[in-house]
């Protein structure tokens, strides 16, 4: 059977369902939302505890990602990532799911070559990168004079 690229593109076009966009806007704003809110009740907590600004910041973000890893290590994270969409890229936890999901396909080669291995070649470009930025903007900080003193 030959068919042409705009041919089989008509043919995709005419059998593919339309996609629910508005429903999907309302589930990611609903979801992203709801992990927002989330995050401020941890920060309003945080700061209850006697945690100063910096601190509570700290103590928000690790709440999260270590949330978010565990659902996605328990395969929560993925069925809510279904409904909502982007509402869980987004924030904080969309970084932990990036992160974790790729080494858990490993964990059949086990716990330390199979699953850690995995989860440091991912996050390995992830910190370079990271920490080179800082690095270079260090630099340029300290030329145009903002880093002395």
């Amino acid at each position: 059977m030959n068919i042409t690229n705009q041919d089989y593109g008509k043919l995709v076009s005419e059998r593919a369902k339309p996609s629910p966009v508005g429903k999907n806007m309302v589930w990611a704003f609903v979801v992203g939302g709801g992990i927002c809110t989330l995050g401020q009740g941890l920060m309003n907590l945080y700061q209850n505890w006697g945690l100063d600004q910096e601190q509570v910041g700290t103590a928000v973000s690790i709440t999260l990602i270590f949330a978010a890893a565990v659902l996605t290590g328990l395969g929560i994270f993925d069925k809510i990532a279904k409904r909502a969409g982007a509402g869980t890229l987004v924030p904080i936890t969309g970084f932990a799911n990036a992160m974790v999901s790729p080494a858990l396909e490993f964990k059949s080669e086990g716990l330390i070559t199979g699953t850690a291995a995995k989860l440091f070649t991912v996050a390995g470009p992830v910190l370079v990168f990271g920490m080179g930025a800082s690095v270079i903007y260090g630099l340029i900080l300290c030329l145009l004079g903002y880093g002395a003193g």
